[in-house]
């Protein structure tokens, strides 16, 4: 009876910290992404006028999203950084230094001087603060992944629910970024913008006194105890795990991609192409984010019942449909098409956002899982979401015509849906066994 007593003791405690974790993962996670997209929805809107003001309006605009690609750039950097240690000392105290980080470069941004006080050294702190924005992003997303599902049932269960929360703190952030800047933007043309970024630390705060509160997972934890933690994993998972790195980043391509076109140069495209009002812009990308709210636990949950690779390739190929759909909606110019493209675009693109992150994970074994996951999903923002805004203008500067991006979107999505064919689907698999300890069976 003792026994049985100290059993469902355990298993409570251990349901108690599950809950925590996942609400730590999402708080976690929407406080880093209303850090990074606040900064770009700055650079898509005025951060071009107030550092960049001598450039003609294009190259403004390059300008100002080129310091916006660095924060992308750095992200495998710190996924490196942060994968290390997160395989090393464990996921807890990793995300809590990924949290103060941004915290902190995000705050900064928001009392750097302009171009007309200092001339270019703003831009330039800009893109430094962009880059440490980056390093810290790089490292914060495999450890909220991984703090939110290595809580979980090691076999099957709800593994691709409980990742979906992480990525439930992206379209968070992307509400209150946007809620942010349009209600203080208009307050007073220099200090109104700064004020969402100086909000910034207050949130970091928050997230950091929820952090914690959460214990170390139980995979890392069995990897300690069996003295199995790597001295070099970032170098241990590149040598035995090089294909899942390449694998994880060109998934995520077909998805990233159009997600940031989606959200950061739609705000460029419809204001100055189509000729609507930044308000109304703001708006209906909120109404998409708070959509996604919804849809991105839902995919993850559907992933448990059908597999995440079958549901990611679904999703990859409606992404190639929907691409040739976008476009013509929002060129008639009609608010309420405009609007039903950009509402819609979100559970489209959320059949591949709400199970990936498990999907990435579970492609790697615990010891290296934080060095791996972290490094195949960062590498994508070279590849894919911070050149998406730089393409999707220079196309259109271009050929003068939104086709060329929906063909640009379409190709990305294939080559989502080659890469999750080629990765392997371990839904089921026992998560805090060592792959590479698994003897295959024969028969």
């Amino acid at each position: 009876m003792v026994d049985q007593q100290g059993l469902d003791a355990t298993g409570q405690q251990n349901r108690r910290q599950l809950v925590r974790a996942v609400i730590a993962s999402a708080v976690g996670t929407s406080i880093e992404w209303y850090d990074f997209f606040l900064y770009g929805f700055a650079a898509s809107t005025i951060f071009a006028e107030l550092f960049f003001p001598t450039s003609d309006p294009t190259t403004g605009l390059l300008l100002a999203l080129g310091t916006y690609f660095g924060g992308f750039a750095a992200r495998p950097i710190g996924a490196a950084i942060f994968g290390h240690y997160g395989d090393r000392i464990g996921r807890k105290a990793t995300l809590i230094i990924t949290l103060l980080s941004m915290g902190i470069a995000t705050a900064l941004v928001g009392l750097v001087p302009t171009y007309e006080q200092i001339g270019i050294w703003g831009g330039i702190l800009l893109t430094l603060l962009r880059l440490l924005q980056g390093i810290s992003v790089g490292g914060e997303w495999g450890g909220s992944v991984l703090l939110a599902t290595e809580w979980g049932k090691s076999r099957g269960g709800k593994r691709g629910f409980l990742g979906s929360w992480p990525q439930f703190g992206v379209p968070v952030g992307l509400v209150l970024g946007y809620l942010a800047l349009q209600v203080f933007q208009p307050i007073d043309p220099y200090w109104g913008w700064r004020i969402p970024f100086l909000l910034s630390i207050l949130m970091a705060a928050v997230g950091l006194y929820i952090r914690l509160g959460i214990l170390e997972t139980p995979v890392f934890a069995k990897v300690v105890a069996e003295n199995k933690v790597e001295r070099v994993p970032v170098r241990q998972v590149l040598a035995k795990n090089w294909r899942e790195i390449v694998l994880s980043a060109l998934l995520r391509t077909g998805q990233q991609a159009p997600f940031y076109i989606f959200t950061v140069f739609i705000l460029t495209y419809a204001t100055k192409t189509l000729g609507f009002e930044a308000s109304d812009v703001y708006t209906y990308v909120i109404v998409a984010g708070l959509v996604s709210l919804v849809t991105v636990p839902f995919w993850g949950y559907i992933s448990d019942l059908v597999g995440r690779r079958r549901l990611y390739i679904i999703g990859a190929a409606l992404m190639v449909v929907w691409s040739f759909i976008y476009w013509p909606l929002l060129d008639t110019r009609v608010p309420s098409l405009v609007f039903l493209a950009i509402v819609l675009a979100a559970p489209i693109h959320d059949i591949q956002y709400g199970p990936q992150a498990t999907f990435i994970a579970e492609s790697f074994t615990g010891r290296l899982r934080y060095s791996g996951a972290s490094l195949g999903y960062q590498l994508a923002s070279l590849t894919a979401g911070g050149p998406a805004p730089l393409i999707a203008v220079w196309l259109y500067a271009t050929y003068q015509s939104s086709f060329a991006i929906a063909v640009y979107m379409a190709i990305c999505s294939v080559i989502s849906i080659v890469a999750a064919f080629a990765l392997k689907d371990r839904s089921q698999q026992d998560y805090a066994v060592e792959y590479d300890e698994v003897k295959p069976t024969t028969g």
